[in-house]
């Protein structure tokens, strides 16, 4: 069997959002379930958008989400490269020049659309004469170069979508070289595929009619055709394609706390037969992807159900995920970790049991009372309970009237993890004097 291996191709235009992290997700998932490799390649053919803070930025997501990779390209040091076989491709009559403007060009497809037919370009350019071609320069035009297209049958069997078939006399060439010489996606894309080895390409749907293209160009270079699987796009929670979704940046969602395995997991699963639940390693989770479960419908992508998963995710968490991250104890952790958000408020309720906290006294003569009534250590999982009746008994209070106030006496926060949790980490000592209204 040839050795796997994925290629994962930003464009380092932009900040990494949620549609491109989840192309990076399932390439890498792939890559790593058939014992393959995955490579980056920054596609930084656009000079002008491209900038180097995107491609940090890209490079320091992929690490935080754990997508490792073992080779790196980029496309702006193959361009010499390109050129070879573009040379080539044009001496085998395979890449023509065109000398219609982008004014032309615009006339011609709405005059096709106006008559009910595919806006495809007619290869008008391939009739020019050396006359026709000569008065064009003479004019100032500069050429930009297709793709001639063989006629027949295209056809691929997609891991996704199953058998696709086009009719290549119903696909325009594409341009693959803009007028001032530079490379439009398509081409280079290719021949780093072909160069590279890459055997499996995962992307969005909206690729599939770039896809058709493409594997005449592998077969031009005399390359093996790699397998496709093309992504249902994600869509906002209305049901629309959502521009939020195309600027929803992994470095807000990672400052808000949402852990880099949620994001993965959530990514993983949504849009497919199975259950959205937290994954605690990649490997795990590469070892759980089927193509087979994956629907064919846009899946609607919610950030705060993301969030909300992120929360379900945080309270699973084995201590062992993030000792290195948080100063506290397992104990602490597995007691409080039902109640959390994100990881950072374990330390912050670490904070209110054993730092000295100012107490928000509601009812002192309440907490005073409680103070008296709490039961001397050692304490065991009755203590709590026990204490409680014995306030309510001396009081008459229940509910909100009688918990609130003491739970902002021992901990200055309007909720939280139980208090039956928290008081033995707070103490009998310090949660006296909170209890009676002192700084403790």
């Amino acid at each position: 069997m040839t050795n796997v291996k994925v290629r994962f191709a930003p464009s380092p235009t932009g900040w990494m959002h949620i549609g491109n992290t989840r192309t990076a997700v399932f390439n890498w998932l792939l890559a790593k379930k058939l014992g393959g490799e995955f490579m980056l390649r920054i596609d930084d053919t656009d000079v002008a958008r491209s900038k180097q803070e995107y491609e940090d930025a890209i490079r320091d997501i992929l690490t935080w989400l754990g997508l490792t990779w073992s080779e790196e390209a980029r496309q702006s040091a193959r361009i010499k490269r390109y050129d070879e076989v573009v040379a080539k491709l044009k001496q085998e009559g395979r890449i023509y020049a065109c000398y219609e403007t982008a004014e032309e060009l615009e006339v011609m497809r709405k005059k096709l659309m106006a008559q009910g037919r595919p806006p495809i370009y007619d290869r008008g350019a391939l009739k020019l004469s050396q006359e026709d071609i000569a008065r064009y320069e003479a004019e100032g035009r500069k050429p930009h170069y297709r793709f001639k297209l063989v006629e027949g049958t295209i056809e691929w069997n997609d891991l996704i979508r199953g058998k696709i078939s086009y009719d290549a006399s119903n696909l325009a060439d594409p341009v693959i070289i803009r007028e001032d010489g530079s490379y439009l996606y398509h081409l280079p894309s290719v021949i780093d595929d072909f160069d590279f080895g890459i055997t499996h390409i995962v992307r969005g749907e909206d690729h599939v009619t770039n896809t058709a293209s493409q594997i005449q160009m592998f077969e031009a270079l005399g390359g093996k055709v790699p397998e496709f699987a093309h992504l249902p796009l994600l869509t906002g929670k209305e049901g629309k394609l959502s521009k939020r979704l195309g600027s929803l940046g992994v470095r807000e969602l990672r400052a808000d706390g949402v852990e880099n395995m949620a994001i993965c997991s959530f990514l993983a699963k949504l849009g497919t037969s199975e259950a959205i639940e937290p994954y605690f390693d990649l490997q795990t989770l590469a070892n759980s992807l089927d193509f087979n479960k994956i629907g064919r419908s846009q899946p609607k992508f919610d950030e705060e159900e993301l969030k909300i998963f992120n929360h379900k995710f945080v309270r699973q968490l084995p201590f062992e995920k993030v000792a290195d991250r948080v100063n506290v104890a397992k104990d602490f952790w597995e007691a409080v970790k039902g109640n959390l958000n994100t990881v950072a408020e374990a330390e912050k309720w670490h904070k209110v049991c054993c730092e000295e906290i100012v107490p928000e006294t509601e009812d002192l003569e309440l907490t005073s009372m409680a103070a008296d009534l709490l039961p001397n250590e050692p304490w065991d999982n009755n203590t709590y309970q026990t204490w409680m009746n014995a306030v309510k008994e001396n009081t008459s209070k229940k509910g909100k009237e009688l918990f609130h106030p003491i739970r902002k006496a021992l901990t200055a926060q309007e909720n939280g993890p139980e208090l039956k949790v928290l008081l033995p980490f707070i103490g009998r000592s310090r949660a006296v004097n909170r209890l009676k209204g002192n700084k403790a």
